[in-house]
């Protein structure tokens, strides 16, 4: 299959500077070790409203993590900016929040220990029992009150990203990104989580941009999806604006007819118009 020549998407409008997050021109090039460079993003815009849910797709290669770190503040556009309220993100900080998908659990540590040591170096004009007790309300907040005292290793995949989320959450962050946070899991546990995902962001309304390669779970969650070109210089080629009201249920979603006609849309743009060339 070819894919689509990029001068045959329609340009992104460049964001409008009153968005709660702006992705603006961003491109990012790496040198390369025969003194050449590659580009992974080119041109890259986007703008995010306070409280919306956004999912980004696309196939592997084509930027979505170098995005994600570069909203994070892990990494930095080599052109273009990222701006939170209109302040550019320059490194990383607490109202910014990942949560991946190995979880990144210091594995010596409780599950109320890992929580409250994220308070402890973020928060330090909050007393100790005040980190004490946002720790416990946000382990119960993804139903670990009965497991705060074990270390990962006593924990199962499903409950190690729980305690994931209630580290990131109980921060309090302006963004809440997600990069493929249940894509290590099998299919229930993974239903489940999304589930309790979709009723803490629907408690709460943090901002979240998340990264699946799902684009069933993509469209349960999201409000928009964003779905890359490939790379290298990948863009943004298509946003899928999602119609379901809020709150959500699995089963009415996925009898609406217009489900399947934007999954349908999702898989046309990504096994089709942006499929990977084959080889012979």
């Amino acid at each position: 299959m070819q894919t689509l020549d990029s001068t045959q998407l329609q340009p992104q409008p460049v964001p409008t500077t009153d968005a709660f997050l702006v992705i603006e021109n961003v491109s990012k090039v790496y040198p390369t070790p025969n003194g050449g460079t590659y580009t992974v993003l080119d041109g890259v815009n986007l703008a995010v409203q306070e409280g919306e849910f956004v999912s980004i797709i696309g196939h592997s290669g084509c930027g979505k993590s170098t995005l994600m770190d570069m909203v994070s503040g892990f990494r930095t556009p080599s052109s273009g900016e990222v701006r939170l309220r209109n302040q550019r993100i320059t490194e990383p900080g607490p109202d910014r929040m990942v949560v991946f998908q190995n979880y990144s659990l210091l594995p010596w540590m409780t599950a109320y220990e890992n929580v409250y040591l994220g308070l402890h170096a973020a928060r330090p004009e909050l007393s100790k029992s005040e980190k004490a007790a946002i720790a416990r309300d946000h382990l119960a907040m993804v139903g670990l009150s009965d497991a705060m005292d074990k270390k990962p290793r006593a924990l199962s995949g499903g409950m190690k990203q729980r305690v994931s989320i209630a580290r990131a959450l109980a921060l309090r962050p302006e963004v809440l990104l997600l990069d493929e946070p249940f894509g290590a899991l099998d299919p229930i546990t993974r239903e489940e989580l999304q589930e309790e995902l979709l009723k803490i962001w629907t408690d709460h309304r943090v901002t979240v941009l998340m990264i699946t390669h799902d684009i069933d779970e993509a469209l349960l969650l999201s409000d928009r999806i964003v779905m890359m070109t490939n790379g290298p210089a990948a863009k943004v080629g298509e946003i899928l604006d999602v119609p379901f009201a809020r709150p959500r249920n699995r089963s009415r979603v996925m009898e609406d007819p217009r489900y399947y006609e934007l999954r349908n849309e999702a898989l046309d743009f990504l096994y089709h118009r942006y499929a990977h060339d084959d080889v012979s």
